[in-house]
């Protein structure tokens, strides 16, 4: 098996040819613009009612908890039901939600408890949007197209992740914040209206190839010897969550995985947050304007490498690449510990946020290519909440290291995500992964 560049740009957009994929697309992309815009949002509604940041940390706790709590539940009833009609109930459920703060806003009878309220309702219907928009995917498009179709999703969520908070930003500026909220609706109730017309295929029992992880069958088991659940079985919502868990944590492959990923965000939340607020401040004098630099490279570092990733054929080994990424993080890591010069940290990290697209596009398509339907959603659920609990980990823990200095901290980052590579290369099934 070869990778090769040869019909990259055919191969990359192969997947837009299909109209229920360029409609995922369009839909998911839309929500990620909301959810930025409902930062905003929400954000500058709180500062207008009480001018307390206090009261700012209580809004955006109460939507953040929820939604943390409830992925996994997300993802479980992803796997029973239609992961489409929950995107859709959950478009439409925001949508809802988002109009009625903003007529509040522009009505006066907006109070704090009721931001607070919308809120964790918001944090909680999205927990049932993220692992559906993920899991989908092997039902919109063949295998064959996962690679490619990931990357145009991943760079549209990216982009999106930019221009959401930065449009809510300006919709702010130019009217006010409850206009915002009622913009935000619109976009929410077009993603409904798009995942409403994708038609998916029926679900069908997957053998297990050679690079299978599982199968859906009933009973049978992943190379680990891990069972693949049934969907429903008559089993409690507790129960079906529980198996999901054993399932991921007894195969290696996506044991790693689950690892890699959680790592990877332990570096996006701490040391590219509190590091690149220090760097810039300190080490290398540039103040704010240094300090948006540094986060478009890594954004726009990221986007290359989604693409990049899906203009590569064939199926490279995803066990070296996840490897590879983490020593290529923790080498840059280091570097950024010790450079005081501000192009020199760019081009550092525009080169890590590469690495992050490429790697994560191909990780994902594992992901999909080899679990069965009937745990996927759990599977994913499973990654995205170690993300969201290991988020305020890092911000704390960078924090403190960085107090004895920002090389420190970046020293102890580098550290962990070399031992991380080394776990990685030490698993003979995990290397040879495709």
């Amino acid at each position: 098996m070869a990778t090769t560049l040869t019909g990259a740009g055919p191969r990359l957009w192969a997947p837009a040819r299909q109209r229920s994929f360029r409609l995922l697309w369009l839909g998911q992309s839309l929500s990620l613009l909301g959810d930025g815009f409902s930062y905003i949002a929400f954000s500058w509604m709180t500062l207008t009612l009480t001018g307390s940041t206090l009261a700012l940390g209580y809004v955006l706790t109460f939507q953040a908890v929820p939604r943390a709590l409830l992925t996994l539940v997300g993802g479980s009833l992803g796997d029973t039901w239609s992961p489409r009609a929950l995107m859709v109930c959950s478009s439409w459920a925001r949508a809802v939600l988002m109009a009625a703060v903003g007529l509040g806003g522009l009505t006066g009878t907006l109070q704090l408890w009721m931001l607070c309220a919308a809120a964790a309702a918001f944090g909680a219907v999205d927990a049932f949007f993220q692992p559906a928009r993920v899991s989908i995917l092997p039902s919109v498009v063949d295998k064959e197209t996962l690679t490619s179709a990931n990357a145009l999703l991943g760079a549209g969520a990216r982009v999106s992740a930019v221009l959401g908070p930065a449009t809510g930003g300006l919709v702010v500026a130019i009217s006010q914040a409850p206009v915002a909220f009622l913009v935000d609706a619109v976009c929410f109730a077009l993603c409904g209206l798009c995942v409403a017309r994708i038609r998916t295929a029926p679900r069908e029992k997957e053998e297990a190839g050679p690079d299978a992880g599982a199968t859906s069958d009933a009973g049978a088991t992943s190379d680990a010897g891990a069972p693949a659940p049934e969907p429903g079985a008559g089993e409690t919502l507790a129960a079906r969550i529980r198996a999901g868990v054993r399932y991921a944590w007894r195969d290696p492959r996506i044991r790693t995985m689950l690892v890699v990923d959680t790592a990877v965000n332990f570096c996006y939340a701490g040391p590219f947050t509190i590091g690149f607020a220090t760097l810039a401040r300190t080490s290398l004098e540039g103040g704010s304007a240094t300090l948006g630099v540094l986060n478009g490279a890594l954004a726009g570092g990221a986007i290359l490498g989604t693409l990049a990733g899906g203009a590569v054929g064939g199926r490279p080994r995803v066990g070296l690449l996840i490897a590879g990424l983490a020593g290529w993080l923790a080498a840059g890591m280091a570097l950024l510990g010790i450079l005081d010069h501000p192009a020199a940290a760019v081009a550092t990290v525009l080169v890590m946020g590469f690495a992050i697209g490429f790697q994560g596009v191909f990780g994902l398509s594992w992901i999909q290519r080899n679990i069965p339907q009937s745990v996927l959603g759990r599977v994913i659920s499973v990654d995205m909440v170690l993300g969201y609990a290991v988020a305020p980990v890092s911000l704390i823990a960078c924090g403190a290291l960085a107090q004895a200095g920002t090389g420190v901290m970046f020293a102890g980052v580098a550290l962990a995500l070399a031992l991380t590579a080394l776990g990685v290369l030490a698993s003979g099934a995990v290397r040879a992964m495709r």
